[in-house]
């Protein structure tokens, strides 16, 4: 929110630099992100550093307040006029200016409303306002269509204040100040921008940094006026108020001004608009904005008269309700809005007027030709708010307040201090009176603080009474009892709790005032306990290393999604092998994609890879994390950690010396990946098998098992859900295997072997079998029949072709026979590879190929 210094002294005396503000408020929560120097000077404050500003500072004796008394024509230029200003000299100065918004003066002799404009002299240095780039110049006497001219009357964006080039400052008040008064002194100004964290709705409006400013500084705050002048008929005879849900709508509050007038609005109030990045539409849709940024309530404004004719011609009936089914309302910005259930509506007996809280509607807004006024100001369930942006997709001023909390106290003050600022810019009688709905009041909040506490909490000593002079400068009522602080909490401070949260709030609002930087920095005098380490995340962090070390690199995602996006990883027709559980879903979702907690990784892996396409082709990533599978007659669900890994595109990064490299990954790329992980991680009883699983491609997946239990799953993308997923360049391999299975199995001890001190004897056997038998149950039979002198098996070749049958393969094994103790003869080793012949004879019908040792 951006906060002009000049508006913040109506509420609090400022005597330090906006420097030194901007750093007391961001030590004290309220982050100043930017400072803007509208014509004054930046002040370097010792201690304290802000980025140097390249803004336009106001020369005091040049750049002066000027008020025009006469536009005279150009006796050879149409387009331009002759203004004559009073700046304050001995005489009026002629200057000759091309200013659009002059020209219906021209002519008409002296001008006798007040007419006031910015005033630059010869020798004054002002933005280039003809320049598309910045660029400074500095005014010199020159003729202007043979019209001598050394001064200028000036635009917005001539003096730095905005980029408005269309016409000259223009304003009919003087806003306090004589001809002649330097510019700095009138529209000078600096203006702060913070940065708003969602506990500080208090603070989003002038008066509410202003609390800050003045308990941060130890001055007195300055209250805006609430006393309205009421001199028309009572307003409880005009108009009735009926809350549905009091829950949701907990007070309603609604004044009524008759014979107003519209028109712009003065020009102090366009000003401070404007400076606060509002652009000024009418008298009274602006008081409704400035009340908002003034006290932090929020404002809408009905055309009375149009809610009398939806009446029938009788006194309207406000009403705050749900929708029915299948309503609808057109709001302001002229979208037709299909209603939520949990949407909260102002109506009246002829259906919706305003999405409460958030935005009005179309069927009752202010117009040209409204003369009647009716002001209302309610309270909002804070939460219900930020479903109905979430769900309308919508974000308004008004919103953002409410959806952080505004207390229903404030509506009573808003909708008074609204209904006579638009009395005095608008004209007309208020009626005697308000309507005021408060089916549920808010409860006070008080807090009893024991002197104790505060130390236990902040470290240091801080006496009772300075702890409750602190807290009386934040408004708060304070009774000192012995040792402890009786605290009555205002009612604006809705992020103050009861009890030990209480007294914890308190602590905190004492250390942000007495200052953070004020508390010493110490060294903890007690010896650190002993760390006990915890296995889990060791090794889940070992696990990391890992794959790192092969290549790999961490993905970190948010862990919601939604059903329809988890469907996209089975293809249509095809029974789903994914978790059949419930989904956990979320009461108030960030986003429309995001509503519920994730099955599977895979997902996650899978967009991310398609968001990374564009800038690589090579993708080798791993996640871990938890997936939430609910569990029926549980309350929370289970949360199983899984590690999920994803490789597409060429092999290896490329390299001159590797000429495949090129080559796409593929299952075998994946499947020996995972076996060097387990390996390295010393796991035993490892094992492949087939799978078959809806998202992976048919005779290209497998699971894994661990000890004969199912670990995982992993292997080559199903085309169509590659499709769905927009990742058709290159096969994508996947794998999503048991965090928990793995971390449970993990031993901190293994055995270890030394080099072996003897020769090997190195022989190979190729072997035919039938096509569906696994190679890697050849293998355990290989290894089981080869006994101690056995060391390692290992598969180089799979044949199919002549001259094997049909429907077998050959597979070709590389065996090493080895002892420990002694060199192994050539008998002892022919025994033992006899005996691996005979035992895949007999348990997989094996034959020995033609020329096989």
């Amino acid at each position: 929110m951006l906060v002009p210094i000049s508006w913040l002294k109506d509420f609090v005396d400022i005597d330090i630099p906006a420097e030194a503000l901007a750093e007391k408020l961001t030590l004290a929560g309220l982050e100043v992100a930017h400072i803007t120097y509208l014509g004054l000077p930046q002040t370097h404050v010792d201690g304290i550093t802000w980025p140097e500003s390249d803004h336009l500072v106001w020369d005091r004796e040049r750049l002066l307040w000027g008020r025009v008394l006469e536009v005279k024509p150009h006796p050879d230029a149409d387009r331009l006029v002759l203004a004559m200003v009073d700046y304050g000299g001995a005489e009026p100065e002629q200057c000759v200016t091309g200013a659009p918004n002059l020209f219906e003066y021209r002519g008409k002799g002296p001008i006798e409303e007040p007419l006031f404009t910015a005033f630059a002299a010869e020798g004054a240095e002002v933005w280039d306002g003809h320049s598309d780039e910045p660029k400074r110049m500095i005014l010199k006497e020159k003729k202007l269509r043979g019209i001598p001219n050394r001064s200028m009357v000036c635009s917005e964006k001539e003096l730095g204040i905005a980029e408005d080039h269309d016409g000259i400052i223009l304003m009919h008040s003087d806003l306090g100040h004589a001809p002649g008064t330097p510019m700095q002194d009138v529209l000078g100004d600096i203006i702060l921008e913070i940065e708003y964290t969602p506990n500080l709705a208090r603070a989003m409006s002038m008066i509410g940094v202003a609390r800050e400013v003045a308990a941060l500084l130890d001055k007195p705050l300055r209250q805006p006026s609430y006393d309205v002048t009421m001199t028309g008929a009572p307003v409880d005879e005009q108009v009735k108020i009926e809350i549905r849900e009091p829950a949701l709508n907990p007070r309603f509050t609604a004044a009524l001004l008759k014979g107003v007038t519209i028109k712009p609005s003065p020009d102090w109030m366009q000003r401070r608009l404007k400076l606060i990045g509002q652009r000024p539409i009418s008298n009274i849709v602006d008081v409704t904005n400035y009340v908002m940024f003034e006290i932090g309530q929020p404002l809408h404004a009905f055309d009375y008269d149009r809610l009398v004719a939806r009446a029938g011609g009788q006194p309207p009936t406000i009403i705050t309700r749900l929708p029915e089914p299948g309503e609808t309302l057109k709001t302001l910005d002229g979208v037709e809005r299909k209603l939520d259930e949990h949407n909260m509506l102002v109506a009246d007996t002829a259906g919706a007027l305003s999405l409460g809280g958030v935005m009005g509607g179309a069927d009752s807004e202010i117009g040209d030709d409204t003369t009647n006024v009716l002001l209302e100001a309610a309270a909002w369930n804070f939460i219900n708010i930020r479903r109905t942006m979430g769900s309308q997709k919508i974000h308004t001023e008004a919103a953002a307040r409410f959806s952080r909390g505004v207390h229903p106290s404030q509506a009573l003050l808003g909708v008074k201090r609204g209904i006579e600022l638009m009395r005095e810019v608008g004209g007309g009688q208020v009626a005697q009176g308000t309507v005021d709905a408060y089916p549920q009041p808010a409860p006070t909040i008080e807090v009893d603080l024991p002197a104790s506490q505060i130390k236990r909490l902040l470290g240091i000593e801080i006496a009772p009474p300075l702890a409750a002079d602190l807290l009386a400068r934040l408004q708060m009522v304070v009774t000192l009892h012995e040792d402890t602080l009786h605290v009555i909490v205002p009612d604006h401070r809705l992020d103050i709790g009861t009890g030990i949260v209480g007294q914890a709030d308190l602590i905190e609002e004492i250390a942000r005032i007495y200052g953070y930087n004020n508390i010493p920095s110490t060294i903890i005098a007690d010896a650190l306990p002993p760390q006990a380490p915890d296995a889990n995340v060791t090794n889940e962090e070992q696990i990391r290393d890992l794959l790192v070390g092969l290549g790999l690199r961490e993905n970190i995602s948010y862990r919601f999604t939604t059903p329809a996006h988890e469907a996209q990883l089975v293809p249509p027709g095809m029974p789903s092998s994914l978790p059949d559980a419930g989904y956990v879903t979320l009461a108030n979702p960030i986003s429309p994609d995001k509503t519920v907690l994730r099955h599977t990784l895979l997902v996650n892996l899978l967009d991310n890879a398609r968001a990374n396409a564009r800038y690589t082709r090579r993708q080798a990533t791993f996640e871990i994390g938890a997936i939430y599978l609910q569990r029926e007659g549980e309350t929370l669900p289970a949360e199983p950690r899984q590690l999920g890994i994803l490789l597409t595109g060429p092999r290896h990064p490329s390299a001159w010396s590797d000429k495949s490299a090129a080559d796409n990954a593929d299952f075998f790329d994946l499947k020996g990946l995972i076996e060097s992980l387990l390996e390295q991680l010393h796991l035993k009883g490892v094992e492949f098998e087939r799978a078959n699983h809806s998202s992976f491609h048919p005779g290209r997946s497998a699971v894994v098992k661990l000890k004969n239990k199912q670990i995982g799953v992993f292997g080559e993308l199903h085309p169509s859900v590659a499709a769905a997923f927009g990742l058709t360049d290159a096969p994508v391999l996947l794998a999503e295997l048991s965090l928990d299975a793995i971390l449970r199995r993990l031993n901190p001890l293994f055995s270890v072997q030394p080099l072996p001190s003897t020769p090997p004897v190195l022989q190979d056997i190729a072997l035919v079998v039938k096509e569906e038998v696994p190679a890697a149950q050849v293998e355990k039979v290989i290894r089981r029949a080869g006994g101690e002198l056995l060391k390692d098996a290992r598969l180089f070749d799979v044949y199919q072709g002549e001259p094997i049958p049909p429907g077998h393969k050959s597979l070709a094994y590389s065996l090493t026979y080895q002892t420990d103790d002694r060199t192994l003869t050539d008998k002892e080793v022919a025994k033992v590879h006899e005996k691996i012949v005979k035992a895949t004879e007999r348990e997989l019908e094996a034959k020995l190929r033609d020329g096989s040792a």
